[in-house]
């Protein structure tokens, strides 16, 4: 740790001349002309001159006893005669402050030593300090007295702020050399008796995720605050050092904050939800001092967690890896918008360098760094939608599922929820990420490629129980059973009939379908702040492989990409799909691929499916619903389970519902009935 002083041999390196008294000394001549000496005798004056010596050596000696006398007056004032000078008990003093040791700097002083100690090291641990740099400035003399002038820099630590500001010191001369005269504006001049120094640090409050009418999508809930009466506390360390051994954070970190936080308030020191303080209840209940709040804040829960995602508070892991120091009041976004708008949901604090009395009051603000409130983050998240999405899931508690809505006529996003149960647990990625195959859901974009190349949908086609395609095997026993040969590939669709469109393929080309996928925003480049999955189709290379794609094999989607697909029927253009409002994350549109007339089949066809087809339990009152269905067994053994899923739209709501269970008999089709039934009119 450096010093920085000022050479008194350097004339760059003075504000100013130390200005001393003058010495009392003889009095002067009186003005006038030297009376002339009485004549000397002639003999006395004859043996002089004999011994006089020359000119030059009179001039030598009398600059030789001017320079002598310069030196003993020198070391009087300011030389080896430093009793006279107060600058060498101002370095000292700074010296030994600086560098911590307070016993020292102490006996520079008129306090006493204890006393004087203690409050130097107090006030450098009340700043939770790193380091501090003291400057020596002017010293101004005169007689006994002096004053001393300095400038200091601390370094606040966690906080990272460097606090500089000025100081002065009266100094008097005693019996043994010159002393400061102590008193607490010593360390800062706005410090009164019995004054001490303290950091304030507040967090703002963080910013809410909102709904797109502007109200807040976390709910309120239940926050314990678990923190110390700094006052109160016996050994601030053994306090700190405990409560970090719970917690897992810094134990020098815990006790720099107790020690710079003002003693008469209450110091929060982490904040915890239902299920990490009933974790670390027992242990924190033998942390002496402690003392639990509990509140209720919009923090920790949400009524769209998939999207608003979770929050994490001062001991959070992430905080840790990231290297971040400890600070009360901190919180993290975990996943979701939480975390992608990390920096503007939490802002930054306001840090305050303030003087306080004995009582704890405020009585002066030294320094302050304002901070950023937090920003609130605006979603395109309908409540209304939102509510209807959750009423249907815990209408069927025992059903793992997905359901995500968008608006036809913007992209919006409209709701998002999912819940996992003991027969089935929802995929990777959620509603908006998952990578899964959609089957015969996608007979929606393969039916389209049929009609844009001019087929008819009154055509019949059988659905039979094998299909042989470019010598692949497709096989549907349990429909071809059903429905017989004689059908019609509006039939087909409605019914979902694998083998039959496997057999069409033949009428489509790789390009065909690679168009019509493109026109519906399968594997576009999406704006969303979160990760979202377009999907994808490979283009085929064989007759097998445009089979299998037409039915959705070989396909990758997400449940918010077939959503996607439903609304761009149901309003004939495409929208990419928009989350967040403000700040914006883009969006953008185009006409889909098909004629009005191909169009209008394909939402006749979607109808039928609902009416009189394999999603008939869709069919509720209210509007028309238009959907198509599929069901995919997943895994084998005891891990096998059934995906079922629901594509259509409604209004200006489209939506998927995606289910997966071990029984093939739970079907989206009936969730959607409830959604469907919990919407908004």
């Amino acid at each position: 740790m450096s010093f920085y002083t000022r050479d008194r041999g350097s004339h760059a390196g003075r504000n100013r001349p130390v200005r001393v008294a003058s010495r009392p000394g003889r009095r002067a001549a009186p003005p006038g002309p030297r009376p002339p000496l009485p004549p000397r005798p002639a003999s006395a004056r004859g043996q002089r001159q004999a011994r006089r010596p020359s000119r030059r050596a009179r001039r030598i000696r009398l600059i030789a006893i001017i320079v002598l006398a310069g030196i003993v007056t020198g070391g009087f004032v300011d030389g080896f005669g430093q009793e006279t000078s107060a600058e060498g008990t101002v370095q000292a003093f700074l010296q030994a402050w600086q560098s911590h040791d307070y016993s020292a700097a102490a006996s520079y002083t008129t306090g006493r030593a204890p006393a004087v100690s203690s409050a130097l090291a107090g006030a450098f641990t009340q700043l939770d300090a790193t380091a501090m740099f003291l400057s020596m400035g002017d010293v101004d003399q005169r007689g006994d007295t002096a004053e001393a002038h300095f400038s200091a820099s601390v370094n606040l630590g966690e906080g990272g702020h460097q606090w500089t500001y000025s100081g002065q010191f009266a100094l008097r001369r005693t019996g043994s050399g010159w002393k400061v005269q102590w008193a607490p504006s010593v360390i800062n001049p706005e410090l009164g008796p019995g004054e001490r120094l303290a950091v304030m640090t507040e967090v703002p409050a963080r910013g809410m995720i909102l709904d797109a009418t502007g109200q807040p999508l976390q709910v309120p809930s239940v926050v314990y605050q678990v923190g110390v009466w700094p006052r109160a506390l016996a050994n601030p360390a053994a306090t700190a050092q405990d409560f970090a051994q719970v917690t897992q954070l810094n134990p020098d970190q815990v006790r720099g904050q107790i020690q710079a936080a003002s003693p008469g308030q209450f110091l929060t020191l982490v904040s915890l939800d239902r299920d990490d303080y009933a974790q670390l209840a027992p242990e924190l209940a033998r942390v002496p001092g402690l003392q639990v709040h509990r509140v209720s804040q919009r923090l920790f829960s949400s009524e769209a967690s998939e999207v608003v995602g979770t929050v994490g508070s001062e001991n959070s892991p992430l905080l840790r890896d990231e290297g971040a120091s400890y600070q009360p009041g901190t919180t993290v976004g975990l996943t979701g918008l939480q975390s992608a708008y990390q920096r503007v949901l939490a802002g930054s604090p306001t840090t305050k360098v303030v003087a306080e009395n004995s009582t704890g009051a405020q009585t002066a603000v030294l320094q302050q760094w304002a901070g950023i409130s937090g920003q609130p983050v605006q979603t395109t998240i309908s409540s209304g939608v939102q509510a209807a999405a959750l009423s249907a899931l815990n209408a069927a508690p025992g059903v793992a599922a997905e359901i995500v809505a968008v608006q036809p006529s913007t992209g919006k996003i409209l709701a998002v929820a999912g819940q996992s149960a003991p027969g089935g647990q929802v995929p990777d990625g959620g509603a908006l990420n998952a990578h899964l195959t959609p089957g015969t859901a996608f007979t929606i974009v393969s039916t389209a490629a049929l009609l844009g190349s001019g087929f008819s949908p009154g055509t019949e086609i059988p659905c039979t129980s094998v299909a042989n395609v470019g010598g692949q095997l497709f096989s549907d026993q349990r429909l071809a059973s059903s429905l017989g040969t004689d059908t019609s590939f509006s039939t087909d669709f409605a019914q979902g009939c694998g083998t039959a469109f496997a057999g069409l393929s033949r009428r489509l080309t790789s390009s065909a379908l690679n168009s019509t996928v493109t026109g519906f925003g399968i594997g576009s480049k999406w704006q969303l702040p979160l990760a979202a999955f377009s999907g994808s189709v490979p283009s085929a290379t064989s007759d097998g492989q445009l089979a299998a794609e037409t039915i959705g094999e070989g396909v990758q989607v997400s449940p918010l990409g077939m959503a996607l697909i439903a609304a761009e029927v149901d309003s004939g253009v495409w929208h990419s799909p928009v989350l967040v409002t403000n700040p914006p994350d883009g969006g953008a549109s185009s006409t889909i691929p098909l004629n009005a007339s191909a169009l209008t089949s394909l939402r006749t066809l979607m109808r039928e499916a609902v009416t009189s087809g394999s999603a008939k339990s869709a069919d509720v009152a209210g509007a028309p619903v238009y959907g198509q269905t599929a069901l995919i067994p997943t895994g084998s053994g005891r891990s096998a389970q059934w995906q079922s899923w629901f594509v259509g739209y409604r209004g200006d709501v489209a939506f998927t519902i995606l289910t997966s269970n071990e029984s093939p008999q739970i079907s989206a089709s009936a969730l959607a009935a409830q959604f469907l039934s919990a919407l908004p009119g």
